[in-house]
């Protein structure tokens, strides 16, 4: 038996716009609801998220059964943690702050077997191989895997034409708050400066037979990122779903 295909890697290597929302809460019955709502793809947060390898582990489990693709972001790209992450199921990996051809071609190496990787041999026993029901899982894991780095400042900016030419990189996702902040504009994303850097990464990241991939927080953002170009789109952030629905509720009845 193969490892499962990877559905979000085959959306994006049609062209497929899929369309997606953030995971903050770092809890499982968050996870399932999110997974009802008909979201193409859910990041799970490990990065701005209280989340262990624990609670990554339960909220896949929890997104099972949904049509939902978990897309897992690691806190750092570190060899070690990429390994555990993938051994507990995740087939696509979001990894911040990549800034280097080199740093790129480490994660790559990361996601796969020898003798093309680094990842280590011991999926017997994990949730990946469905412990152990999965027999071919390491002869067939390295193509369904779907590493997507993160390019969110200057120095990723400058280097993001050798990241493209790094093969094994599915997609590049631009992180809006953090570039608009390393160029001055302190989380202002919406800045004209900074949109023109993020359409012209778009179209690089297009033009190099990659996925373009950014978040949006509201609608005149997620409209802009669509019409640049976008091809894997967060719409929205879980956390922030919920505190605007909330708020927006009491105003409404507090004023009565």
């Amino acid at each position: 038996m193969a490892a499962p295909t990877n559905t979000f890697k085959q959306a994006l290597i049609k062209g497929k716009r899929v369309i997606g929302c953030w995971n903050s809460f770092a809890e499982p019955v968050a996870a399932e609801i999110m997974g009802t709502a008909g979201f193409d793809w859910l990041v799970v947060d490990g990065e701005h998220a209280p989340n262990d390898i624990r609670s990554l582990r339960d909220q896949l489990m929890a997104l099972a059964a949904s049509p939902s693709h978990p897309v897992v972001r690691v806190p750092v790209g570190d060899t070690a943690l990429i390994k555990m992450v993938l051994d507990i199921g995740a087939q696509t990996i979001l990894v911040p702050m990549v800034n280097s051809a080199e740093q790129a071609r480490e994660l790559v190496r990361a996601c796969r077997y020898p003798p093309e990787g680094l990842r280590g041999v011991g999926a017997g026993a994990a949730r990946a191989t469905g412990y152990g029901s999965v027999t071919d899982y390491i002869q067939t894991a390295d193509e369904q895997i779907c590493l997507l780095v993160q390019v969110e400042n200057r120095a990723g900016m400058a280097a993001l034409d050798d990241i493209l030419q790094v093969e094994g990189v599915d997609g590049v996702f631009i992180g809006p708050a953090d570039l608009s902040t390393d160029m001055g504009f302190q989380g202002n994303s919406a800045a004209p400066e900074v949109r023109a850097t993020i359409a012209d990464a778009i179209t690089r990241i297009n033009a190099a037979g990659k996925a373009p991939g950014i978040l949006g927080t509201n609608d005149e953002a997620n409209q802009a990122y669509l019409e640049m170009g976008a091809q894997f789109l967060a719409v929205g952030i879980d956390v922030m779903l919920l505190a605007q629905a909330a708020r927006a509720l009491a105003a409404q009845w507090k004023a009565k």
